[in-house]
């Protein structure tokens, strides 16, 4: 087992063959344990889990984040640069619309990174993030 510690992440769906669609065949997440009302999945190295719910939540809203509006409630993943730009052309080619389109952000600035959002079938938004140098994930200055 890694010496990092891996997240596991529980969210709310409401169509499981459809999150299977998503998070294993568009973004290539390899599915793990499931049961009628929830699927795991290999989400980069993490284990998130899709569960069933006809619930539909409240919108929570966005912040001002260098010049875009970051959807609040989101998860994501920091790859290398290499792999962010494979997972966007890969996005663009299957038409996936973006809620932020690829792009650099804090761009020259502590923290400058590679950035792009967008949702799953169920509404769940993801950011996918990449930095040139990891010193970066958490720098101040």
């Amino acid at each position: 087992m890694s010496e990092r510690p891996r997240f596991h992440l529980a969210f709310p769906v409401h169509d499981l063959d459809k999150a299977r669609a998503f998070y294993g065949g568009v973004l290539g997440c390899p599915e793990g344990r499931s049961a009628p009302d929830w699927v795991d999945f290999d989400f980069f190295g993490h284990q998130i889990v899709a569960h069933l719910s006809l619930n539909r939540g409240a919108w929570e809203g966005a912040n001002e984040v260098d010049g875009d509006r970051v959807p609040v409630r989101h998860f994501g993943v920091i790859v290398t640069p290499c792999k962010f730009r494979e997972i966007s052309e890969n996005l663009t080619a299957k038409k996936i619309v973006f809620i932020i389109e690829p792009h650099t952000r804090f761009s020259g600035q502590a923290g400058e990174q590679l950035t792009m959002f967008f949702s799953d079938p169920s509404g769940n938004a993801l950011e996918f993030k990449a930095f040139s140098d990891e010193r970066m994930i958490f720098a101040t200055e």
